[in-house]
């Protein structure tokens, strides 16, 4: 049977606007970014230092909001600052996996064959390893920095991406709108860009969102095992790694990173998944 007509965009808004989760996940979002953008306004001490003798292991109260570590430093600052890496993360290794996955998607789709072959068959190598040992992997073999493991995220996130939009371009390169367009003599550059690419956006749009959650994970995985940020920058998994040893006698250390890497990967999974259920019309058809 064909798949339910797609809804108008105006019907579309009108559910995002309705939908309590959605709303749920926007705040969370906005909460984490405006926590990024602001840190330097709203953190209270310096997040690189701390004074060891007056304020080591303090408990959380008066003028440390949550706390300080085991150096002294204030907890609440080093979770602000914190966010920035996070957010960073998300948005610039979601920008590589788009950037590979669709421009190999779109060619794997299109023109099919060996094309499409070699694409599935890199993407099927990538995908064969577990994701967190292949990032440790690769991170492991260059020397631990930020611009690097934004870029490592990103490259092992492209395959995921390219098989969503090879599959719907495969279900699209048949449609009349992109033969007529061959009919007409249009270059195939014209068609991927101007043709199928729009078609496949949302898609993209609802990957990617969900992807920035995963690559929050993953860089919070790294940093836990000293491979991403390093000392004294502020990264949550790092933070959470500092805490380890002292959750009996100081859990704020690990907790507060922790509960800000949940927040921060519910709200944009959240969103994501309220995207997939508007913009899928099977999934709109059940329920």
């Amino acid at each position: 049977m064909p798949a339910p007509a797609a809804a108008p965009p105006s019907a579309l808004r009108r559910r995002l606007a309705g939908d309590r989760f959605f709303q749920l996940g926007l705040v969370l979002v906005a909460a984490v970014v405006l926590a990024a953008l602001l840190a330097p306004w709203l953190a209270p001490h310096d997040p690189l230092t701390g004074d060891l003798r007056e304020a080591y292991l303090s408990r959380p109260g008066g003028d440390y909001l949550l706390g300080t570590d085991s150096q002294g430093r204030d907890v609440l600052s080093r979770v602000l600052y914190g966010a920035r890496i996070s957010v960073a993360v998300g948005l610039i290794s979601q920008s590589v996996a788009i950037l590979l996955g669709v421009t190999l998607g779109l060619l794997a789709g299109y023109y099919g064959r060996w094309v499409d072959a070699l694409v599935m068959r890199l993407a099927d190598i990538t995908l064969a390893f577990p994701t967190l040992l292949l990032l440790i992997a690769v991170a492991a073999a260059v020397q631990p920095s930020l611009p690097v493991i934004f870029l490592v995220i990103g490259v092992v996130g492209w395959a995921a991406m390219a098989r969503i939009v090879r599959s719907q371009v495969l279900a699209l390169r048949h449609s009349e709108f992109v033969l007529a367009a061959q009919a007409l003599g249009s270059p195939d550059r014209r068609i991927l860009l101007r043709h199928l690419l729009p078609n496949v956006r949302a898609q993209v749009i609802i990957a990617a969102t969900l992807g920035i959650g995963g690559a929050i994970m993953a860089e919070a995985a790294l940093s836990f095992v000293g491979l991403g940020a390093q000392p004294p920058t502020p990264s949550w998994g790092s933070m959470v790694a500092d805490g380890r040893d002292l959750v009996r006698v100081a859990p704020w250390v690990s907790f507060a990173p922790g509960i800000a890497i949940g927040i921060a990967v519910l709200g944009f999974n959240l969103v994501g998944d309220v995207l997939r259920e508007v913009y899928d019309p099977r999934l709109r058809s059940e329920r």
